[in-house]
């Protein structure tokens, strides 16, 4: 936003100073002297208040990471106009929201409803910051419950002759509702290289930290038989190497020699629906860029 040549900077900012808006700032780029230093430089110069900031230095990678919060009165134009020149200096890859913007999500679910029923339940009165706005499954089981939420469900059966066709479907739902992110919780399909590449970065999964120990079918009973003490969830992002992705959180939880297979079953969906919530409310808030097949986290 440049002055006009007989304006000063007070008189180019006095018509936004109604109008404060907080944004979250998101950027990567090669590590180097002086970044921080621009970023906030250019925040200040808009008289931008920082009220959260969070960096990370990866010696491995040799990349710098970023986030931060600020409120500012002026244009979201002026915000990006000043980035656009901090990114050709370098190398940025950034990103500019409204803090605490509803990202709009893609829920894809087979049987199990309790993913998609804490997801909602969240939403709904936990201030998650996602707008649920369309269920997808194979199966009819979580029509009634995505009805109950007032969420629109859609019946995609899949069969190896319909496969194609079924992912087809799918991105012209992502397309049709403006998805911004897709959470397969507890989706019993794996997905197509191509699917994978199409939504790379924006489809997160939830599985049982079993894998690759306890493949298939009934892996809490498979844990049960084997005696394990720890049972756990795994969120990641999903690429084209099955339940290989970059992960964003786990948790666990211990059990033993008393616990019988309901058991293990009733506390693996627990920590299942709490590892997924974060990993989607982090991601619907700007918290994890992704560091080649890692994740940075700023909690």
């Amino acid at each position: 936003m440049s002055p006009h040549p007989d304006q000063s900077a007070d008189e180019v900012l006095r018509p936004h100073l109604d109008a404060p808006t907080h944004w979250v700032l998101t950027l990567s780029c090669p590590d180097r002297p002086g970044i921080v230093h621009a970023v906030s430089g250019l925040l200040a110069g808009l008289r931008g208040n920082i009220t959260e900031s969070q960096q990370f230095g990866d010696a491995g990678t040799g990349l710098f990471f970023m986030r931060v919060q600020v409120t500012a009165q002026v244009p979201r134009a002026a915000l990006e106009d000043g980035m656009r020149g901090l990114e050709a200096e370098f190398g940025l890859r950034w990103s500019l929201d409204v803090v605490g913007r509803p990202v709009r999500t893609l829920v894809l679910g087979s049987t199990a409803a309790h993913c998609l029923n804490d997801l909602a339940f969240r939403q709904r009165s936990e201030g998650l910051p996602v707008e649920l706005v369309g269920v997808v499954s194979n199966h009819t089981v979580l029509e009634p419950l995505a009805r109950f939420y007032g969420i629109g469900f859609h019946h995609v059966p899949v069969t190896a002759a319909t496969r194609a066709a079924a992912e087809a479907r799918v991105l012209e739902l992502v397309a049709e509702l403006d998805v911004e992110l897709v959470v397969l919780a507890r989706y019993m399909q794996i997905l197509s290289d191509d699917l994978c590449r199409a939504l790379e970065g924006r489809v997160i999964n939830i599985h049982h930290s079993f894998l690759p120990s306890f493949k298939g079918a009934k892996p809490y009973h498979q844990a049960h038989d084997r005696g394990v003490k720890l049972i756990g969830a795994t969120a990641h992002y999903v690429t084209a190497d099955l339940d290989e992705g970059p992960i964003i959180e786990q948790d666990v939880e211990r059990v033993d020699h008393g616990h019988p297979v309901e058991a293990l079953v009733a506390l693996g969906q627990d920590v299942e629906r709490r590892t997924l919530a974060r990993a989607v409310r982090w991601h619907a808030e700007h918290r994890v860029l992704l560091d080649g097949h890692r994740t940075i986290v700023f909690r």
